[in-house]
């Protein structure tokens, strides 16, 4: 699903908001997640998963092509954990089910 498929999608089950008005509100969402993360902030969306960020030390590298040694930069990458309700869902599990433990 891209973000235009997820505007449409929340327009249609909400008629009553105008589509310009969810399409503001995703935006508003998706902005406000990467402003977190870019300030080191943990992003917590209960049931669905966490994004973080992780920091990758400098390092040598090889270019794959020619063998040859690269200097790979240090960086900040996002990383998405899983909730364990999406999990459970993605396995065919009921968000309820306690897995048969009495």
């Amino acid at each position: 699903m891209i973000k235009s498929e997820l505007i449409q999608k929340i327009a249609a089950t909400n008629p009553h908001l105008y589509q310009r008005d969810v399409e503001r509100i995703v935006n508003v969402i998706f902005d406000e997640i990467i402003e977190a993360l870019a300030r080191g902030d943990r992003v917590e969306l209960r049931g669905f998963g966490a994004f973080t960020v992780k920091y990758r030390a400098p390092r040598v590298g090889r270019n794959p092509r020619t063998g040859a040694s690269v200097s790979v930069d240090e960086k900040f990458v996002p990383f998405f954990k899983t909730g364990k309700e999406l999990r459970e869902r993605l396995n065919g599990k009921d968000a309820t089910d306690d897995g048969g433990v009495a």
